[in-house]
């Protein structure tokens, strides 16, 4: 018997989509440790870089939600913790095993340094991953209102407004679980608030809008 006949289809986009973000969560922790300065015209922002991959999760989530519903993108988000989870336990594990002699010493050092994470960030990682995204999916879809599909120039506001809020909240969550009581964080809360708000407006509408086109027709189209 052909197995394959009866194998569950899924849309394309949905598919490449899902694959697209769980390889966003993976990649967000390990650029989180380079600071960059992004100019944005009137002013430089300096931000973790790990929000450029969270900037395009919020921006995959909501373009789920656009295309197939606020059910699809909750299921999105809640499998985002499976790749998340694995990252994390594997890390663990690479970082358990003694080193090669033939390492160096600098480059096992710059492993170290980029993969070991304290107790307390690796639990508000997952913690402000979950809060900040199903927010952004609920605000998202809440905005869409009850008549039209809320698409083109109202999606992408819709999907900015989401984005900067979540990422406010997620911000807010982060810095408070992971740093709280080991110096004043009232400043880097601050900070990396309005980094992200900017950031939210800039990038994630024009994402949205081009992942939704790039589905297209074929959004109902199976793989």
């Amino acid at each position: 018997m052909d197995q394959t006949s009866t194998a569950p289809a899924l849309p394309r986009p949905l598919f490449v989509y899902a694959l697209l973000y769980g390889g966003m969560t993976v990649l967000a922790g390990v650029l989180g440790f380079k600071q960059i300065a992004l100019p944005l015209g009137f002013t430089t922002l300096a931000v973790e870089s790990g929000i450029l991959a969270f900037l395009m999760l919020v921006a995959i989530s909501s373009t789920i939600a656009q295309l197939y519903g606020k059910a699809a993108a909750n299921r999105l988000v809640l499998w985002g913790f499976a790749p998340l989870g694995l990252s994390v336990l594997l890390i663990q594990l690479v970082l358990a095993f003694p080193p090669s002699p033939q390492m160096p010493a600098e480059n096992l050092a710059a492993f170290e340094t980029v993969l070991s994470q304290t107790g307390r960030i690796m639990i508000a990682g997952p913690i402000a991953y979950g809060v900040s995204l199903f927010l952004n999916v609920w605000l998202f879809e809440r905005l869409r209102g009850q008549n039209g599909d809320g698409g083109g120039f109202w999606m992408m506001l819709r999907g900015g407004f989401a984005s900067a809020v979540s990422q406010a909240v997620d911000t807010l969550i982060f810095i408070t679980v992971a740093f709280y009581g080991q110096f004043d964080i009232v400043p880097l809360l601050i900070g990396q608030a309005i980094a992200k708000v900017v950031l939210s407006f800039v990038f994630v509408p024009l994402i949205i809008w081009v992942l939704v086109s790039l589905a297209g027709d074929g959004r109902r189209a199976l793989i």
